[in-house]
């Protein structure tokens, strides 16, 4: 015990006098969650729309109204043909266009109908599918307040509803904010990417530096000496568990709906395997490169096939199993579950039960492949 401590304290020194590896330890999983939250969790809204109204009535300027005040579309240019809106959309100054005919405000005060074309720019599916989606919701709302009111005029003015009043509550994330989503699955993945990295180039880099050398010659044992390795990085890893996540709360705003005490101890579960992951991956590297490119293979997977990035219930049968295979696929899962849900240990226990496992497997193993040799 005396032997694992004295690498233990070598560890935390190595960490505290390294400005590249404190960097690596604080700043970057800080950085990362503010960098990419920024970037994927912009709510798609001020979709550029052009215009062209061709009916010039009070029914279509109403029904113009209705784009700009959805808060989906921002009215950036008025046209006056189809050919114009397509030039537009063409060099980019808009994304999506609306032409209304010329007889448009006629058919709707007499009670007939009229079509309405839509153009979205599908270049970015992204983008297109949001634009559809809050196109179709505007004409439909749109369609149904127009019939109501025609309908009620026809029968004397009489308060006429329609029969299904269909009524939506949101049990979680009820304002709908990306944040909310994408906050919680990036604490995930940055604490999988550093746990990797921090294990795997503190054992090459004694390898590189020859410092290895020096600690086979000890009487310390193999498992003493992997332990001594990595509990610090536990230590620094929940560390940066408390970071991560209060930067969530206090500069994202995504509140944690659950445990915190919880969630800190699934945490250690995710990080013993974690971390014995970059010592399987030290024991095969013979470089720091190398290493980087092995845990690559681990970390790209993770961002696609956990379910980050893509619905995994969307995904083909092969990518959706493959997900399986991958640690952070449970995690995520917990973590969205107790910031998210706020859901207990009793509804995650599907997904806590395999993690643990595979942590338990993965951290034995690295302890029976750490060889104290040098190759």
């Amino acid at each position: 015990m005396k032997r694992m401590l004295t690498i233990m304290r070598k560890e935390l020194i190595h960490i505290v006098r390294d400005p590249k590896t404190l960097m690596l330890v604080i700043v970057m999983p800080v950085m990362m969650l503010a960098l990419l939250g920024y970037a994927v969790t912009a709510d798609i809204e001020n979709i550029p729309l052009a215009v062209v109204d061709l009916s010039k009535s009070e029914a279509s300027q109403g029904f113009i109204d209705r784009y700009w005040i959805s808060g989906f579309f921002e009215i950036t240019a008025y046209a006056e043909s189809e050919k114009e809106i397509l030039e537009l959309i063409d060099s980019g100054i808009v994304k999506t266009g609306v032409l209304i005919p010329e007889g448009f405000g006629r058919e709707i005060d007499t009670g007939g109908s009229s079509p309405v074309q839509f153009y979205i720019d599908g270049s970015n599916p992204t983008v297109a599918q949001a634009a559809q989606l809050a196109a179709e919701t505007i004409g439909q709302v749109a369609s149904q307040e127009i019939f109501i009111e025609n309908l009620s005029k026809r029968i004397g003015g009489v308060d006429f509803k329609l029969p299904i009043d269909a009524r939506i509550r949101f049990l979680y994330n009820p304002n709908m904010k990306r944040m909310d989503f994408w906050i919680p699955g990036l604490v995930a993945i940055i604490l999988q990417i550093q746990s990797l990295l921090l294990t795997a180039f503190a054992i090459v880099r004694e390898r590189e530096q020859g410092t290895l050398e020096q600690l086979i010659v000890t009487p310390i044992k193999s498992w003493e000496l992997m332990l001594g390795k990595i509990l610090p990085f536990v230590a620094v890893a929940l560390v940066n568990v408390a970071l991560t996540v209060g930067v969530g709360m206090f500069w994202f705003g995504v509140p944690v709906a659950g445990s915190i005490p919880l969630l800190f101890g699934l945490s250690l579960i995710f990080l013993l395997g974690s971390l014995g992951l970059g010592v399987l991956i030290s024991n095969i590297s013979t470089n720091q490169m190398q290493a980087m490119y092995i845990a690559s293979f681990i970390m790209i997977p993770a961002f696609i096939l956990s379910g980050l990035m893509v619905p995994r219930d969307n995904m083909p049968w092969l990518a959706y199993y493959s997900g399986y295979l991958l640690p952070v696929t449970y995690f995520l899962e917990i973590v969205r579950g107790i910031i998210t849900k706020g859901v207990g240990l009793t509804y995650l226990w599907p997904w806590v039960w395999p993690m643990a496992v595979f942590s338990i497997a993965v951290f034995f193993l690295s302890v029976i492949l750490f060889r104290k040799r040098v190759d």
